[in-house]
């Protein structure tokens, strides 16, 4: 890979020009290649597809820095300028859609002309299915409207985005209602003038205080407070964005939203779905039940006619399960996690693991607490990734990847580069923590190592979106393991986190299975019943259904007047397919039954994970990757030995 990165901007004022100049230039290469092609296509079909090819690459440099800068960038001009620019590469995209000119160059196409390379032939399948499926063969006042739903859909998914992310909302309490909250937690939120001090519902005030503080009114306040997020604001926003998705599918042949979506996943059909939730919800019906009995022992120690624990007791009474009965102390656990230890620690294990280098960079970056490195195999550099891992104002609130640039190989290609967005301490973390930035540096590596090959279509992350978690759900299993914990796990005296401790925090970590997977399958519930349901003549008003949807599938009730869902980001990009969590770890735990636990970093069986999974991207279907690594098609066994045990 010879492409240079990309150069950022070197000072804050230059970020709105450097936004509107890339955009702008990335927008024209597109437009004039796609110009090109409709007017005069080459003659060779495979030249065809390669210009074709070049232009959604181009399109996607303007996507990805309008996602990635709309959501990070400490600047309201540079987000709102980026938003802007996602925008137009939705439209552009949605036009090159619906242009029957341009369909006609690739129906017109010879397959047996492509046959011989199986990447071009499966990328001109694919370019056929995306034409039939945006509604390029209905009539010009149809595609019309199209064009019109999904620039509103667009608009839409980006103001509910926003709207939940600038929706930090607060408690404020006397410094005495926060007993039992850790020594550095506490010297990091001193009292005001006021003599309070001020909680936000950002994650890491909401997290250690819901699991840690005494104060039963403080842990219902502040989960009030965090599940109100977005109320009311987001419910119309919602309500009008299921409908035009479900006109976007109906109008373009599907039964519903969630068979247009499923059609290219692995799960294949629509009704696929809840047929998979329910499967799971029965698995994991008796361990959850086991799950609750244990809870509600703890919990009637302190509340002797509770029937029930509520959901804001939730974090606090299981973090008790796990001290008393597994002795497990979150607190003693957090003081082996420091963040900086914590970070090189991942770039140490994922570097072993997967024969790669991690050179720091020196460079331009948004924010002055993000880190570049340069990813390097051998001596040549593959991607670049930056990590921005703490809270800010105006930033995404959650976890996740976002992508600057994917990568392709060759004289025309470009650099991957990746970054990581996330919002941890800047001290002590959670182990919660620990796995979930090894989860989402999984995200990354995938990006990256998929970043070297012939197509932008089958670059980086570009699987089954079903498909997506698996391996970043697999490389949690390596912030689990003792022998690797201790290589940066270390307490403030430097002694390296006890194998015994280790071992505890897992046995403690099975409890709770059961709940979570039926909390899991109740946010599936709602994400595809949500879109669902606009397939009746009545739709449902989105709280009474998400409460009901509560009682069938969660383990844990209805904390009345909230509004869980407002702030429920996943409804925007996974619309209806949350379910792909739970159906990404059925995977992720049958690829990880191939890895020896004596011995997690052996290189045969981590480097053919890495060349038979990660590397080839969407270049082959999911299940043919999986199969391709395990021997066999991958099955549910490993994921419900797991649940149940």
């Amino acid at each position: 890979m010879t492409s240079a990165p990309l150069a950022l901007p070197t000072t804050p004022d230059a970020w709105p020009d450097w936004v509107r100049e890339r955009s702008a230039a990335e927008l024209a290469r597109a437009a004039a290649l796609v110009d090109d092609l409709r007017a005069n296509p080459p003659a060779d079909p495979l030249a065809v597809l390669r210009q074709w090819d070049r232009a959604t690459g181009h399109l996607g440099n303007v996507a990805a820095l309008g996602s990635l800068f709309g959501n990070v960038h400490p600047a309201t001009e540079v987000r709102d300028l980026a938003d802007a620019a996602e925008q137009e590469a939705e439209r552009v995209a949605t036009g090159w859609g619906l242009d029957r000119a341009l369909y006609d160059v690739f129906a017109a196409l010879d397959d047996d002309a492509v046959a011989a390379d199986p990447a071009a032939a499966r990328l001109l399948a694919k370019v056929r299915d995306d034409f039939r499926r945006s509604g390029v063969d209905r009539d010009e006042a149809t595609r019309a409207r199209i064009a019109q739903v999904r620039e509103r859909i667009t608009e839409l998914d980006q103001e509910f985005s926003r709207v939940v992310r600038d929706d930090v909302r607060t408690i404020r309490v006397t410094p005495d209602r926060l007993d039992g909250m850790p020594d550095d937690w506490l010297a990091a939120h001193p009292a005001d003038d006021d003599g309070l001090v001020t909680v936000t519902t950002d994650y890491p005030d909401s997290v250690p205080v819901r699991m840690f503080a005494r104060d039963q009114e403080v842990r219902r306040d502040l989960t009030v407070a965090f599940l109100e997020r977005g109320w009311p604001a987001t419910g119309a926003l919602l309500d009008e964005l299921f409908a035009l998705r479900h006109e976007l599918a109906t109008t373009v042949g599907y039964a519903d939203w969630p068979s247009y979506d499923a059609d290219v996943k692995m799960i294949g059909e629509g009704p696929a779905i809840p047929a998979f939730i329910d499967k799971i919800a029965a698995a994991a019906d008796e361990p959850m039940r086991r799950d609750l009995a244990q809870l509600l022992a703890r919990y009637r120690r302190d509340f002797p006619d509770a029937n029930e624990v509520p959901g804001y007791d939730y974090n606090h009474y299981a973090e008790l399960v796990r001290v008393e009965d597994y002795e497990v102390d979150a607190q003693q656990v957090r003081t082996y996690f420091d963040f900086g230890k914590v970070r090189q620690g991942l770039l140490d294990v994922t570097g072993r693991l997967f024969d790669l280098r991690y050179e720091a960079v020196d460079v331009a970056v948004w924010h002055d607490e993000v880190t570049a490195y340069d990813v390097l195999r051998g001596a040549e550099r593959i991607g670049r990734i930056y990590l921005d891992l703490h809270p800010r104002e105006g930033k995404y609130k959650h976890a996740a990847q976002f992508t600057l640039t994917d990568g392709v190989a060759g004289t025309e290609g470009q650099l991957p580069e990746g970054v990581l967005v996330c919002n941890f301490s800047r001290g002590l973390m959670e182990h919660d923590h620990v796995v979930t930035l090894f989860h989402e540096f999984g995200h990354l590596l995938h990006h990256v190592l998929a970043g070297q090959g012939d197509w932008y279509r089958f670059a980086g992350v570009a699987t089954e979106w079903d498909f997506v978690e698996a391996p970043s759900q697999m490389l949690e299993e390596w912030a689990w393991h003792a022998d690797v914990l201790r290589t940066f796990a270390t307490d403030a005296s430097g002694t390296p986190i006890p194998a015994e401790l280790v071992a505890a925090m897992r046995a403690a970590d099975d409890y709770g299975k059961g709940i979570y997977a039926r909390t899991q399958m109740f946010y599936a519930a709602m994400s595809y019943w949500f879109h669902a349901d606009r397939a009746g003549d009545v739709v449902p008003d989105l709280t009474a259904r998400m409460i009901e949807l509560q009682e069938r599938y969660a383990a844990l009730p209805y904390l009345p007047g909230t509004h869980m869902f407002a702030s429920f980001g996943h409804l925007g990009g996974y619309s209806s397919a949350y379910y792909t969590y739970m159906w990404s770890l059925v995977i992720a735990k049958d690829l990880f039954s191939a890895f020896d636990e004596t011995d997690l970093f052996a290189p045969e069986v981590a480097h053919r994970y890495r060349d038979r999974v990660l590397v080839p991207g969407g270049a082959g279907d999911a299940a043919d990757l999986v199969a391709d690594f395990l021997g066999r098609p991958f099955a549910f066994d490993a994921y419900a030995t797991w649940l149940a045990r």
